[in-house]
């Protein structure tokens, strides 16, 4: 499956901005970018292994906060989408 990469990450990646991994859910394919990217696991999840605040997961248009969160099964072929959360204001 495809893993959309977002651009604050994107060194750990060598700069690919979408890498391909396997996985049979979020967690899963977490573990596998970790496997394959060392230190990007960290990222996206705290040692305890939830999600950090700030990071943001979409599989396809859904974000797995409203699904099964990190155990939300992934088909073969699914796009999943990392982003970090935006803050700001005026």
């Amino acid at each position: 499956m495809s893993v959309r990469i977002p651009g604050q990450l994107l060194a750990r990646t060598g700069r690919r901005n979408t890498v391909q991994v396997e996985g049979g859910t979020i967690r899963d394919v977490i573990a596998a970018l970790d496997r394959d990217y060392p230190g990007l696991g960290f990222n996206i999840c705290h040692e305890t292994g939830e999600l950090r605040p700030f990071v943001n997961i979409f599989l396809e248009k859904e974000d797995v906060r409203w699904l099964q969160g990190l155990d939300t099964p992934v088909h073969p072929g699914a796009t999943v989408h990392i982003f970090h959360s935006v803050a700001g204001g005026a």
